[in-house]
This record gives C-alpha cells, structure tokens and sequence, in this order.
C-alpha cells in the first residue's frame, strides 16, 4: 500500500490557461496573485495591476502586467491596464514588465483577447483590488468589451 503524499502545491495551470504567446486578438490569461503570491520578491508587479498572460510547457506561467506607475490618467481603469498590458504581450514588445512564475502564485480568473475581457471569477479580481486599496478601478461588469464581431 502507497502512502499518499499531501498536497503542498495548489496550481491553477488548467485546460482554460491558453498556452504560448498568442497572437494579435489571440486569448490570454487574466491572473490575480493567489494567497501565496509573495510581494516582497515580486516588487515589480504593483498592487491593483492588471496581470495577463499564457502557460508554458513546463507548467510555469508568463505574465505581463501593467500597473500604472507613472499615474497616467488613461491607465486609471482596471481594464485599461490589462489591455495594455495583453498589447503588449501580442506585440511582443520589449518591457521589463514582464515575468515568468510558478502557476501556484496566481489564479486565473478569466480570458482577454482583442474583443474584450471576460471574468469567470470577478469575486477574485475584486478581492485584488480591495487589498490593493484600488476598488474604484474595478470593472463595471464580468464582461468588458472593446470590440465587436
């Protein structure tokens, strides 16, 4: 008889995580840092970010992620930063706002492509930007879009 291990690991990695760097209008991720997203050692990423990004092969993730550091008045919006954040990944476009990670640090909690945003878990996107004092960047709905078939 096998003992079984305990889990010591949670990931989110799942068949909804797109793999690779998509293309324009492709699909990506949409992350929220999870319980054990440690801010100390990924200072670069800012509280109330928008956090996009795709699977790797060997299960880790790459994120992009914009967070606003200049305060630009076009930046204020949630939204607004994820999809600055997804352009850029698409584009491929140098930035040092750029990571790869353990899947274990976030939690997906929808899509983005170049027709919008679509929250799965809008509850954890909330909580994000609740302890990030940013509630009032939050998106109006589960769905935000920015273009039409």
């Amino acid at each position: 008889m096998s003992q079984e291990k305990p889990i010591a690991e949670v990931s989110t990695y799942s068949k909804d995580t797109p793999i690779g760097r998509p293309d324009t209008d492709g699909r990506a991720g949409v992350f929220v840092p999870s319980d054990t997203f440690d801010t100390g050692a990924n200072a670069a990423i800012r509280m109330g970010a928008g956090i996009v990004g795709f699977g790797n092969p060997d299960g880790t993730l790459t994120v992009y992620f914009e967070g606003n550091r200049f305060d630009e008045s076009s930046l204020h919006k949630w939204e607004n930063k994820a999809r600055k954040a997804y352009d850029r990944m698409v584009m491929g476009a140098p930035t040092v706002s750029k990571a790869k990670l353990s899947a274990s640090m976030l939690e997906q909690v929808g899509i983005i492509d170049g027709m919008g945003i679509h929250l799965k878990q809008p509850e954890r996107l909330q909580h994000w930007l609740e302890r990030s004092n940013a509630l009032d960047t939050a998106p109006a709905g589960p769905i935000t879009l920015w273009k039409s078939r």
